[in-house]
């Protein structure tokens, strides 16, 4: 099984995932500042890693983790998801492909943070929102992590394309 985390820019709610999946981070416990931006990937990466997939690692069942920033575009991930298809048919492999968005579970904070540390290079100000919003949005993204592994066993589809509604996240978090 394949799972790719996916975004806007795959560098902050991606990265977190991914490291709640890989079980470096605790995923019943408030983070800190030190945690949040010890995580591989956090806020390092710039506009042109957009579409760039980005291993971090298998998780404890061999299963590969990837991160991706899809930037604005819907046609993304149902292209690659189009493009592995044809790759199964071809190579006749019966790996799962799982995406899961994880843009429900960022906060404002954390949208502003982003525009000031990774768009206008002012991290004095970015950082902080960052963290800030690290820190609101761990829980959803640690429940996120769990709900896309459940979804990822219990479907029968090759690839399996997860949307994360931010309705179904909140109120099934609390």
């Amino acid at each position: 099984m394949i799972f790719i985390y996916n975004d806007y820019g795959g560098t902050h709610t991606t990265a977190l995932a991914a490291a709640y999946h890989l079980k470096k981070l605790p995923a019943h416990a408030e983070l800190t500042r030190e945690q949040i931006l010890g995580v591989e990937y956090f806020n390092k990466l710039k506009t042109s890693d957009m579409g760039r997939m980005i291993f971090h690692g298998l998780d404890e069942d061999g299963h590969s983790v990837y991160t991706v920033g899809r930037g604005n575009s819907k046609i993304f991930v149902p292209g690659l998801k189009e493009m592995f298809e044809i790759l199964q048919k071809k190579n006749g492999t019966n790996e799962k492909l799982i995406f899961s968005n994880t843009s429900p579970t960022v906060p404002l904070t954390m949208t502003f943070g982003g525009l000031f540390s990774r768009r206008l290079g002012i991290d004095f100000i970015g950082v902080p929102l960052l963290v800030k919003g690290a820190k609101q949005a761990s829980a959803q993204i640690a429940y996120l992590v769990e709900h896309t592994k459940e979804m990822a066993n219990s479907s029968t589809e090759q690839v399996l394309i997860i949307d994360n509604k931010e309705e179904f996240l909140v109120t099934s978090a609390s």
